[in-house]
Order: C-alpha cells, then structure tokens, then sequence
C-alpha cells in the first residue's frame, strides 16, 4: 500500500477518494457560505439539520513542508501524542479483527471529555502529473470498545483529507470534517471552536512537520540506546 501504517477496512470506495481529491483543485461551494478567510486558511460551511451542527470545508497550506512529509505527520499516532495539546489517547485497537482507532481529546473544564472509534484509510493517487496524499476517516462501533465513565462518546464524525505540492516546496491541503460532539455544549463555543480549531491545528502541525525529521532521530537514539 505505502510506506504509511493505514489499515485497509473497506469503509470507502475508489470514487470518494477520487472526490476529495478533485475538490483540493476545484472547490466546490454551491450551498455552502463562506465562514472563515484569513491568511493562507479559508473556511466554508454548511448547515446540518438533523444535528442543528455545520459541516466544514477548509483550505489552506503548510508552506513551509513538503506533502510527503506532512502525510506522514497527519497519520503518526505516536507523534501526534507529542504535539497535539488537545490528544489526551491515541492509539490503535484490534476489534473484531478489524484495526481501529480511539482517539480521546481534552475539553476545558467544566466540560466533559470526547472520545471517538473510527476507520482511517489512505491513498496515494496521481492527477496532472502530481501525486495526492488522501486520507478518509468516519465513526464506527465496536462492542470492544465501550464508552468509558465520565466520557462523551462522539459517534456521528466523518473527516477527510488532501495533500499535495503547492509548486513552491510547501503544501496544499484541503480537510472536510464533521463531527456532533453531543452534551450540552455551548453554542458559542461550538462557534469558537470552529472558528480557531482549524487555524490552530495548520499552526501546530506545521510546527509538528518541521521538527518531524528531529523527533525520528531522537526516536531511533532511543530505540537503539
């Protein structure tokens, strides 16, 4: 498959990571209203009924690292532990002969934990002549994985998305993403969220891209130590 430690589920079809990868290029935002521009980052979404929540469409750049090294970033659960301040878990799971992922993220006090159970795929694809990096995520259950005391489980999330060159060294990203967090959260801090989460995440993980070559040097020192 690559290089990358995906495991292969089945959850998606060749045309859906055809359609993430078209709109990097091509976005298309018919019925979507434009919700966040600034810098290198702009933000559309759009209105979920049956949730009373948005979906989101974001594209922005790592300008400063290649996409071969972001895709990396992106999937390296033990690495986003590091940089992530929000991951409180990360790791994989075996369940039902099936590799899934648990993901718990920290909420500010006094609000409670989230916590996800989800397939991850990846594909490599080339269009123009350029290769893209296209990761797809959605929610899933398993019995293996019951929800923990004290721990919203989030069980509606969809998250996709695409890397490529931008020409100039650097990369090109575009992330659709959904998730209804449940509880009793909020409106405006749903709307902060959104608003500051993505911005936030391309700043940290930018930061995580640069100092990626570092971290696997101290991880091999400290394996072979």
């Amino acid at each position: 498959m690559s290089e990358i430690d995906v495991e292969v589920l089945g959850l998606f079809q060749e045309e859906e990571f055809e359609t993430a990868m078209d709109e990097l290029d091509n976005p298309k935002t018919d019925g979507w209203e434009l919700f966040v521009s600034t810098g290198d980052v702009t933000i559309y979404r759009q209105y979920d009924e049956a949730s009373g929540l948005y979906h989101y469409k974001t594209w922005g750049q790592v300008t400063t690292v290649p996409p071969e090294v972001c895709s990396k970033v992106y999937v390296d659960f033990e690495y986003r532990k590091k940089w992530d301040n929000y991951c409180k878990i990360l790791e994989t799971k075996m369940c039902e002969g099936k590799k899934l992922l648990y993901w718990q993220l920290d909420f500010p006090f006094p609000m409670s934990n989230r916590d996800y159970v989800f397939g991850q795929e990846f594909r490599i694809l080339e269009k123009d002549g350029r290769k893209h990096w296209i990761v797809l995520a959605k929610s899933m259950s398993s019995p293996s994985l019951s929800e923990r005391s004290g721990v919203v489980r989030v069980d509606r999330y969809m998250q996709s998305a695409v890397m490529c060159t931008n020409g100039k060294g650097g990369t090109k990203a575009f992330i659709r993403y959904f998730d209804n967090p449940g509880g009793n959260i909020p409106k405006w801090f749903l709307n902060w969220a959104a608003k500051t989460a993505v911005p936030h995440f391309l700043k940290q993980m930018t930061k995580a891209c640069e100092g990626y070559e570092d971290y696997k040097k101290q991880k091999e020192k400290e394996g072979s130590s």
